[in-house]
């Protein structure tokens, strides 16, 4: 075979390979719906559980790198603390092997078949469930495929004296063969293409087991190198969880490699015993390797925990997302006192659009990052706890309310709607900022002290708005009214400045969209604290 076909083969049959195991991670991904993300957010109270859990997202995800980058943006979101993160990783490397022992399975010679059947699925059916399991086939198939076509191009290497040397090299030199699987998989971004590789090259006798099995750990180091840069620019916390992940396969591989000889006769023991074929062999030993290190290593959570603080010094900013206020035996003994209870979550979700719009109007002011990285915090908890809420302040109206009571139950449900409301209007300014720098917009200096003006008088309303709601203040609620209209007047005043500028070239056609867009939002966000502040008054 000719060099440029032997290459062409190859990294032609990496990229379907690689594309089979995204296109199968998708489709199952689609056929899980989003479970996947409720699955981690809710069985992940234990370590125990988080591994568990762990294995079962990365088996649907097909990819240990995709479950870590799930958990880091769970972590930055603050639905998961640091410690959780760490079970869900260590069950993640035990779920990736799952592609290996797939691979082990020999059924490459059914790979076009299954290929047709899962273009036949996506083709031919209009059903959307169809379709997806379409994908996973197809995606199975491509699998296969490519490991097929990688196969083909590796075999003229077994007769080339270089290669044959390499393997010699690495079988008396094991540190050199961890160093080139974790720079190949850094490369291809794949821990289960590097072992679909090394599988390939294992069962056509090009590499032995004592040069293969190092590569294999240096495989799942690099595989740590997605989720560190997934998390490059997130959280303190998103970064001590990339750091966990490195770490914790970092810890593994040398404690192996102190155990290589006793490592390797137990994986010949396997071989022998069950009759493993070579594929099926290394992916035994993958599954062996992070087992036991997920054994070794997982009653020492907390201490891997206290490492990566230290490594990664600094205050966390996440933002509490889960309710801390509501309870069922609050609504099982007084419903009046769950009332009470849920008040106290409205007024935190409350207090947290206020952070929320202080927040953006210091990004709209210094477009500085630490605000803009806030942001979607903000808005994952506001959506968040306006579903616990809302289900909770429900369960509540099946019991038996005062009049009291039933008022303030309607308007914490109106507040609550509108609290939502202002986070999705606070959402909208971030992305027309982001738009603004993105573009380079420039606004005039009258612009942007007018914005600044009606920023600082949309925040004290609401503010108002809140204190109202929170001491059942009629006087306040009644000034929260006033105030809109003072907000009404100014948007209509920005509105005929904004043309008068437009007329005398002082600003942009698209500075003048955005200025526009920005004081709808805030006009928008002043009606909404005039609906809170109205359910105080309803309860006049």
């Amino acid at each position: 075979m000719e060099l440029q076909t032997l290459l062409f083969t190859f990294f032609g049959g990496l990229g379907i390979f690689l594309y089979g195991i995204k296109s199968m991670g998708d489709g199952l991904q689609k056929v899980a719906g989003d479970r996947l993300r409720d699955l981690l957010d809710r069985f992940t109270t234990r370590p125990i559980m988080g591994v568990l859990t762990g294995i079962v997202v990365t088996g649907l995800l097909q990819s240990s790198s995709g479950t870590t980058v799930l958990t880091i943006g769970l972590v930055t979101a603050g639905f998961m603390t640091l410690r959780q993160a760490i079970g869900v990783i260590m069950g993640a490397n035990i779920g990736t092997t799952v592609t290996a022992f797939i691979i082990g399975i020999n059924i490459s010679d059914y790979a076009l078949p299954i290929l047709a059947l899962g273009a036949f699925l996506i083709f031919f059916f209009k059903n959307h469930k169809v379709n997806n399991f379409g994908q996973v086939f197809f995606g199975f198939g491509a699998l296969f495929f490519g490991l097929n076509l990688m196969g083909d191009a590796m075999k003229p290497l077994r007769g080339a004296q270089a290669f044959t040397d390499l393997m010699l090299n690495l079988g008396d030199n094991p540190i050199l063969g961890v160093a080139v699987g974790t720079v190949f998989t850094v490369i291809v971004q794949s821990s289960s293409a590097s072992i679909a590789l090394l599988q390939t090259l294992f069962d056509q006798g090009a590499i032995n087991l004592n040069a293969a099995l190092p590569i294999l750990f240096g495989d799942n180091i690099g595989t740590t190198i997605t989720a560190v840069l997934a998390s490059i620019g997130a959280s303190i916390a998103a970064r001590r969880a990339a750091l966990t992940h490195v770490l914790f396969n970092v810890i593994g591989t040398i404690l192996v490699m102190i155990l290589i000889v006793p490592f390797t006769h137990l994986i010949e023991y396997f071989q022998a015993s069950l009759d493993l074929n070579p594929k099926m062999t290394i992916a035994f030993a993958h599954g062996t390797f992070n087992v036991s290190n997920t054994i070794i290593q997982f009653p020492f959570i907390a201490g891997l925990a206290w490492i990566v603080t230290k490594l990664v010094p600094g205050e966390e900013t996440a933002i509490e997302n889960r309710p801390i206020h509501l309870g069922e035996q609050f609504i099982r003994q007084s419903p009046s006192v769950a009332l009470g209870q849920g008040k106290k979550e409205v007024l935190r979700m409350a207090e947290l659009t206020d952070k929320g719009m202080e927040e953006v109007g210091h990004y709209f002011k210094t477009q500085g990052k630490k605000h803009r990285d806030l942001l979607p915090q903000v808005e994952d908890a506001l959506n968040n706890l306006d579903k616990k809420i809302t289900e909770y302040l429900i369960q509540i109206s099946y019991h038996s309310l005062s009049d009291q009571d039933l008022h303030s139950h309607h308007a914490l449900m109106n507040t609550v709607i509108n609290l939502e409301r202002i986070g999705d209007h606070i959402e909208n300014i971030m992305e027309l900022v982001d738009h603004q720098i993105n573009q380079k917009v420039k606004f005039s200096e009258t612009a942007l002290g007018d914005l600044d003006e009606m920023f600082d008088l949309t925040v004290s309303t609401l503010r108002q708005a809140i204190t109202a709601l929170e001491t059942n203040d009629i006087g306040q609620a009644k000034a929260v009214l006033e105030k809109e209209k003072l907000i009404d007047k100014m948007e209509r005043d920005l509105r005929k400045k904004h043309i008068v500028r437009l007329n005398e070239n002082q600003c942009s056609g698209t500075a003048g969209i955005l200025y526009v867009d920005i004081v709808s939002n805030l006009e928008r966000i002043g009606d909404h604290a005039v609906n809170i502040a109205d359910g105080v008054l309803g309860e006049e």
